[in-house]
């Protein structure tokens, strides 16, 4: 084998190996991108001019005295602002059990006609503080070791 022979095999497992390399950053990127999940402000949406019915998710905090959910018809109501700009959100079924007033939120849904948003899903944020459980909240029960 002569010494331009080992070099061009070389070039060749080089650039296969680049070409495997982007290849799979590629798909790693498209996978992010389609896992993240991405929300407008208020402020945000207003500025984008969304059209009625065109699905968007907001992010925001729900504003106090604002929430309110009727359990016969499901109904729920609250608004959310960034501290610039509120959009009422009207939506049906459950609340999440953390969401409440002061809390973040992140709704799925359309912008209605009169400017109200339409959820179609609604997500409590939580804040990333771990705060450990007191010693009453621990259970009481032991889980037997293996």
């Amino acid at each position: 084998m002569s010494p331009t022979d080992r070099i061009g095999g070389r070039r060749v497992l080089i650039i296969a190996a680049l070409a495997s390399a982007v290849v799979i950053g590629y798909l790693a990127f498209q996978s992010l991108q389609t896992a993240a999940v991405y929300y407008y402000t208020p402020t945000e949406a207003k500025q984008h001019g969304f059209a009625v019915g065109q699905a968007v998710r907001l992010g925001g905090q729900v504003l106090r005295g604002t929430f309110s959910y009727d359990g016969a018809t499901r109904a729920l109501r609250f608004a959310i602002g960034d501290g610039i700009t509120t959009v009422e959100v009207i939506g049906t079924g459950a609340p999440p059990g953390l969401l409440s007033e002061g809390a973040g939120a992140v709704v799925e849904g359309s912008f209605a006609a009169d400017g109200t948003f339409h959820a179609t899903q609604v997500i409590a944020k939580h804040n990333e503080v771990y705060t450990a459980p007191t010693g009453s909240a621990v259970p009481s029960h032991q889980t037997p070791a293996p």
